[in-house]
This record gives C-alpha cells, sequence and structure tokens, in this order.
C-alpha cells in the first residue's frame, strides 16, 4: 500500500508515520484481509510497516514525471525481490494509488511473481474510500 501525505511531525515506525483516514483504512484492511503488508514510499521505496522509525517527509509520485516514477518502480521490484516477495508462490495485491502502481506493474509483471491484483483500479478518490469502507 501506498504512503499519503499527512504524516505525524516526528519520526515513527512507519505504520504510525502516515495519519490520514484513507491510510488508515488501507493499513486496517491489509491487517485484516493479508497475510503481510508492506508501505511503498515515493522517498523510501519499500518499507517494513513495523521498521526503524523515519523522519516526516514531503515527497510523492503524483505529478512526478514518468522518468522519476520508472526510476522508483524498478527500486520498488528490487527491494520486493530482495525478500523474496516476486515468485510464484506470491499474489501481490496493490493498494495505491494510479502514481504509483502505473510503472511499477510493468516492471513486476515481468518478474516471477505468481499474480497481481489492483481492487481499486479505475476508481475515483471518493469511491476508492466508500469501497474501503463496504468491507471494513
Amino acid at each position: 500500500m501506498s504512503c499519503v501525505k499527512t504524516k505525524r511531525n516526528q519520526p515513527a515506525v512507519p505504520k504510525d508515520l502516515y495519519t490520514s483516514p484513507y491510510f488508515r483504512k488501507m493499513r486496517e484492511y491489509a491487517e485484516r484481509e493479508h497475510d503481510e503488508w508492506w508501505i511503498i514510499s515515493a522517498k523510501h521505496g519499500l518499507l517494513d510497516p513495523d521498521g526503524e522509525p523515519i523522519e516526516p517527509y514531503d515527497e510523492t509520485l503524483s505529478g512526478a514525471r514518468v522518468a522519476r516514477r520508472r526510476e522508483w518502480a524498478g527500486q520498488v521490484s528490487e527491494e520486493l525481490d530482495e525478500r523474496g516477495l516476486l515468485d510464484e508462490s506470491t499474489q501481490l495485491v496493490i493498494h495505491a494509488g494510479k502514481s504509483y502502481y502505473e510503472e511499477l506493474i510493468p516492471v513486476l509483471e515481468e518478474s516471477e511473481v505468481g499474480g497481481l491484483n489492483i481492487p481499486t483500479d479505475g476508481l475515483a478518490f471518493g469511491e476508492t474510500l466508500a469501497w474501503y469502507n463496504e468491507r471494513l
């Protein structure tokens, strides 16, 4: 799942750094429905939700140039692979906005990952929030 703009004012473990209602809904859904979950950060790449505390930051992929998003997607794909998450037994479910998955999907499709799913693909922001509300 993706990071969000609204963050705490002090360092925190990744799962507690992001404070928006949208992130809280994604987190609750991910914790309930998935075996494990990770955060994809515009600044840090792949983050373990329970990892070392990180400082608040102001970086996003929304509005970023395609070259920047492609570079980021390559980094995240490498980090997923290093953690053994791109094998044929893994089903990746991406909870993020289009700017976070648009360049990532082609890279992941070239990997050995067992499957990819973006349950809120094509939904507007309000529709995405409603999607989570209906399932929580």
